[in-house]
């Protein structure tokens, strides 16, 4: 079915143009949270004891799922069904006959949704090679939210929340909170958070005001060690990371972004060495076998030769 994003979600609820089926995904558990609340809003505050029902995919089963979502509405049009951590029960742990029964059932009920009930199941990730995946996929409405891999989405990101809060923003300033977080929603929605209290009512947010809230080692992309390490450019890298280090970033910090790039960016026959690296790293770290900075200058080093 159609993919939509958060945001034209929530214009379907306040319509009251509810879909029978979605589906929420993406990174940010938070943005996922805020979408499922708005569903349970959907219905009277007064008959949500009646019509609203909240599941939990590590406990419960499909066939649960699917008994909710059979459950009448009491004075209402609709009843509203969330699935939080819907992954869960939709890989089954062990194999059986009554796992497959479940399946076979919410299965069928994807293939005819009752027309009284809004089953809305967020999850953080599915395994697309099973069959009721792919089911599913076909049947709901997908609700993605963002998915950040690069500061460049980070960036984007920014953008999309300050817009959305009715401000506008300095490219300068876009570019520094999103060198500062990197592409950690987490991390990314404090960092706006954070900015958009700082500056009240103004209607817009400069450079000064990022430098403000972020403080002085924020004027520093933080992520442009891991970039040159990407690209194999290992004089940049050294230079970054000594920027980086005389700014008072903590070493493990600096060991995270590495770690990043390894698991997300290092070439398949680059990986092992990489690995063996960063775990040597970790350990002298821990021992204090040496001077920090020597230790991540090594890493970067053989980073950007793994």
């Amino acid at each position: 079915m159609s993919a939509i994003t958060p945001g034209e979600a929530l214009k379907q609820i306040a319509a009251g143009d509810l879909a029978p089926v979605y589906l929420v995904l993406g990174d940010d558990d938070l943005e996922k949270a805020e979408v499922a609340g708005a569903f349970e809003q959907a219905v009277d505050e007064g008959l949500r004891a009646f019509n609203v029902e909240r599941l939990d995919g590590a406990e419960a089963t499909l066939r649960q799922v699917v008994e909710a979502a059979a459950t009448l509405p009491m004075m209402a049009p609709r009843r509203i069904v969330i699935v939080r951590r819907a992954e869960r029960c939709l890989a089954p742990k062990r194999e059986s006959r009554a796992a497959a029964a479940d399946l076979a059932a919410f299965e069928e009920y994807l293939a005819s949704p009752y027309p009284h009930a809004c089953l809305v199941l967020v999850a953080a990730g599915l395994d697309r090679r099973r069959r009721t995946t792919a089911r599913l996929l076909d049947a709901a409405t997908q609700v993605m939210g963002d998915e950040l891999a690069s500061v460049a989405d980070a960036e984007r990101w920014v953008r999309r929340r300050v817009s959305a809060a009715g401000r506008s923003i300095d490219a300068a300033a876009v570019r520094l909170v999103a060198a500062r977080a990197g592409p950690d929603l987490p991390r990314l929605r404090g960092e706006v958070e954070r900015l958009l209290l700082f500056i009240g009512d103004a209607p817009a947010v400069s450079l000064d005001d990022a430098r403000m809230v972020a403080g002085p080692a924020a004027a520093h992309d933080d992520w442009a060690v891991a970039r040159a390490i990407e690209r194999g450019q290992a004089a940049t890298a050294l230079r970054e990371l000594a920027l980086i280090v005389e700014s008072g970033a903590p070493p493990y910090m600096v060991l995270g972004q590495l770690a990043w790039v390894v698991r997300t960016r290092m070439p398949n026959q680059r990986i092992a060495a990489a690995v063996e690296s960063l775990y040597r790293t970790d350990l002298d770290l821990k021992s204090s076998a040496g001077d920090h900075r020597v230790l991540l200058e090594r890493l970067v080093a053989e980073l950007c030769d793994a």
